[in-house]
């Protein structure tokens, strides 16, 4: 081969190394570094923190947000919101409580307040997907007259029951580990089995992404929205019984402003708002994050009006994170099609 043929042979192109991805590596590993910090942050400087008694009770006292998040992640993975589910919560305490009250064995009183929790998601999945209304505004309807429903049954006044009959639910321990603590697992386990390993998983990522290409391909949209709806409002019911167990009463008020802790727990653990992407792990992470800060603050001696101050600090900053990892994504789109056009 001569110089001058060799000279002809195109220069190879020198490696363009990636961009850094904040969206991937928050959803990989970011949310994991943040939990580690906090709990590190705690054990240092709030006491008693690290006690193995602690710890049990901080798992304990996030297990009624953890299953609320758990179902709201479905609800948003679809593009939607559901702002009744601490309604949900007073609401299905209250039937459950009444119902053992009643004579009612507790199994039977655990299922009925799930199945009214089930049926106030169902209200919300049908009215949103059938009627096409706003989830926003159905869900804002639902919280109101849910939570004046319960009101109405307990005419403003807690129902106390010393010798309730599931309260274990909610203060028992099985092997060493609180009860509400093996129902959370039970419920992530199911929900992790649901979105990654059938199809009824893909099509809610489906009709989050895109759902007129997902009805297009087949997907019979308005199904999967309402059955999410469902599926939130049936944790919302366990997550009530779970409380009204634990406090061994019914309350009108309970579950006030949990709605806004689950969904801060769902965007920390890296679900978009939008819908479409996200993963039921980091829901997971993200009510221990928020758990973790709650029990520190408090260790700490931290005033309740300061512990709500930095609580909206973490939910503001939850939902700036979800806008940055958009704009990250909606960035990347038109430079990926320009990309590969210039290859072809």
């Amino acid at each position: 081969m001569t110089k001058d043929t060799e000279n002809l042979r195109p220069a190879a192109e020198p490696v363009q190394r990636e961009p850094f991805d904040f969206a991937r590596w928050w959803d990989r590993v970011g949310i994991l570094v943040v939990l580690a910090v906090l709990v590190v942050f705690m054990a240092v400087f709030a006491p008693n923190f690290a006690r193995v008694d602690n710890l049990l009770n901080i798992a304990r006292s996030i297990s009624v947000n953890a299953i609320l998040a758990a179902g709201m992640t479905f609800v948003i993975l679809t593009g939607g919101i559901d702002l009744s589910v601490g309604s949900i919560i007073a609401v299905s305490g209250v039937v459950a409580v009444i119902s053992a009250i009643a004579g009612l064995p507790a199994p039977a009183a655990v299922m009925l307040g799930m199945v009214v929790g089930a049926a106030c998601g169902l209200a919300n999945g049908a009215l949103s997907a059938y009627m096409g209304l706003a989830p926003f505004i159905v869900t804002l309807g639902t919280m109101t007259f849910l939570r004046g429903l319960a009101y109405t049954i307990t005419a403003g006044q807690p129902i106390v029951s010393s010798a309730l009959n599931f309260r274990d639910i909610g203060n028992g321990y099985f092997s060493g580990i609180p009860v509400p603590v093996i129902v959370m697992i039970i419920v992530y386990l199911v929900a992790w089995f649901l979105l990654e390993r059938t199809r009824y998983g893909r099509h809610v990522y489906a009709v989050g992404g895109n759902p007129e290409a997902a009805k297009l391909a087949g997907v019979r949209v308005k199904r999967i929205i309402t059955s999410v709806y469902l599926f939130a409002g049936a944790c919302a019911g366990l997550a009530g019984v779970i409380f009204a167990a634990r406090v061994v009463s019914a309350q009108p008020t309970a579950g006030t402003g949990y709605e806004l802790d689950a969904i801060a727990a769902v965007v920390l653990g890296g679900t978009a708002l939008a819908g479409g992407r996200g993963r039921i792990v980091g829901t997971l992470i993200g009510s221990v994050i928020l758990g973790v800060l709650s029990t520190g603050l408090i260790l700490m001696n931290v005033p309740f009006f300061t512990q709500l101050l930095i609580k909206g600090v973490v939910i503001i900053l939850a939902v700036a994170i979800d806008s940055l990892k958009q704009r990250r994504f909606s960035f990347r789109l038109p430079l990926l099609s320009r990309s590969t056009s210039s290859r072809t």
